[in-house]
């Protein structure tokens, strides 16, 4: 019987989430960029006049491209160089998933602060393994906790809950929403991702940041993240909505086999870039509390 209910409700939250109203929709500009894309002669200046109409958008993707967590030596200035230098998956995600953002700073500082610590270190680690467009991958760590903000948003009353048995019953927020809901945050949010219909090397590790050895592919990706959101727990920056640091699955680690030297770099690396990135999170709230 139990199983029939979680079922029953999982069902329930599914049919809630496709009538999501808090939490954004593609916003129009996305949907006319997408088209431009499709042009083999389309150019990332005359994709960034585009976006530049609208100013304050354009204030908000400057401010997180310049962000410590991308780690550009040079400030970025137009949003035409963004696009050069991130690419067009990166720049329509943080276009899309800017309002999350807000929601993320308005009501949980310290959920905004540990998506940027996971973003920060995804970052570093695909850079020092090489790895192919390591900017998507820290967007990947950025956004790969987008269903705690919807469970927030849009299920107010049964966040509240979930906060309540996991302090309880001393089980973490994954084990409270497999319990109370049946579905947890990691598949919520590939599911909101795919609405927006965010690239693959999105959605994976998104659904798959607690599991990567699951991932149908982009294992090397999911793997970082996974490792990547362990790591910013261990080091206490931010908050996720619980004080337990995930199991590391051994299959992951062994994706990115970090030596001893290479871990002792990242972790000093860290250290000041964390740093910089407590003064970028109050700058960013103090505007967004002037902007409202």
């Amino acid at each position: 019987m139990t199983d029939e209910l979680t079922e029953a409700k999982r069902h329930q939250i599914k049919e809630r989430l496709k009538n999501i109203q808090s939490l954004p929709t593609i916003p129009p500009i996305v949907a006319k960029l997408n088209k431009m894309v499709e042009d083999e002669d389309m150019t990332a200046t005359r994709l960034g006049v585009v976006i530049e109409r609208d100013q304050v958008l354009t204030s908000k993707l400057l401010k997180m491209v310049n962000s410590s967590f991308f780690g550009f030596p040079q400030r970025i200035s137009t949003v035409s160089n963004a696009l050069v230098l991130l690419g067009f998956n990166v720049i329509k995600t943080l276009i899309v998933t800017s309002s999350i953002f807000e929601v993320m700073q308005a009501s949980d500082v310290g959920l905004w602060e540990h998506s940027l610590g996971c973003a920060l270190i995804s970052s570093s680690i695909a850079r020092k393994k090489g790895i192919k467009n390591p900017e998507e991958i820290s967007t990947a760590g950025l956004i790969h906790d987008l269903g705690k903000v919807v469970v927030r948003a849009e299920l107010p009353e049964d966040f509240q809950q979930l906060i309540q048995y996991a302090e309880k019953n001393n089980v973490s927020i994954s084990e409270a929403e497999q319990k109370l809901l049946g579905i947890m945050h990691p598949e919520i949010g590939a599911w909101l991702a795919k609405q927006w219909n965010l690239p693959p090397r999105l959605v994976i590790p998104i659904r798959f940041h607690h599991n990567p050895e699951q991932a149908p592919e982009f294992k090397d990706v999911c793997a970082i993240i996974h490792f990547s959101n362990i790591l910013i727990r261990g080091l206490g920056f931010g908050y996720a909505g619980d004080p337990w640091v995930p199991p590391l699955e051994h299959s992951a680690w062994e994706k990115i086999k970090l030596g001893k030297n290479e871990m002792k770099e990242l972790l000093d690396e860290l250290e000041l870039k964390l740093l910089e990135l407590i003064d970028f999170t109050s700058d960013f709230t103090k505007n967004s509390k002037k902007e409202a």
